[in-house]
C-alpha cells in the first residue's frame, strides 16, 4: 500500500502531496482560482489519499457492504489567492480517525507557501444514508498511514 504513483500522488511519511495545475475553468473573471473552486482540489487530494492507500471508492460503492465517504463540515482558511497556470500541490493527511469518521487536514501550497489551509471531516455512510463503521481494512490502512503532521499554515 501506499508507495509512489504519479496519478495518485506521493506518500512523504504521514502527508500525501498530489500535484494539481490551474486550469482557467478553476478561475474566475481576473484569473484567480474562485473560492468554491477549491474545494475541488481538496476533493481530489482525499480521493487520491485514499486510492493511493489501495483503495478504490468505487469497490466502497458495490454489495451488500455499501459504503460511501460524505463531507460533513469543512472548515477552510483562504490565506493567498492562486492564478491560471500555478502548480500547486495538494497536501492532505489524518488528524483524527474514528469508528464511522475521519477528520482529515489539508493545505495547498506553492512553491511551499500555504494557500489555504482545511480541516475536513469525512463521515461514513450507508446506502440510506447513515453513519456506518469505516471498513476495518480501510480504517488499518488509515491507521497504519496516520500520525501527526502539521495543521494548516504551520
Amino acid at each position: 500500500m501506499g508507495g509512489r504513483h504519479p496519478e495518485t500522488g506521493v506518500f512523504e511519511g504521514s502527508v500525501h502531496r498530489l500535484p494539481v495545475r490551474v486550469y482557467y475553468e478553476d478561475t474566475d473573471t481576473a484569473g484567480i482560482v474562485y473560492y468554491a473552486n477549491w474545494l475541488r482540489f481538496l476533493e481530489r487530494g482525499r480521493t487520491e489519499y485514499i486510492r493511493a492507500l489501495g483503495v478504490r471508492q468505487s469497490d466502497l460503492l458495490t454489495g451488500d457492504d455499501w459504503r460511501a465517504f460524505a463531507v460533513r463540515r469543512v472548515e477552510v482558511d483562504y490565506l493567498v489567492p492562486a492564478r491560471l497556470d500555478d502548480a500547486l500541490v495538494v497536501e492532505t493527511w489524518v488528524e483524527e480517525a474514528r469508528g464511522a469518521s475521519l477528520v482529515m487536514g489539508q493545505q495547498v501550497t506553492r512553491d511551499g507557501r500555504t494557500l489555504i489551509g482545511a480541516r475536513v471531516r469525512v463521515a461514513c455512510i450507508d446506502a440510506a444514508g447513515k453513519p456506518r463503521r469505516i471498513d476495518p481494512e480501510v480504517r488499518a490502512a488509515l491507521v497504519a498511514q496516520g500520525g501527526s503532521a502539521p495543521g494548516p499554515g504551520e
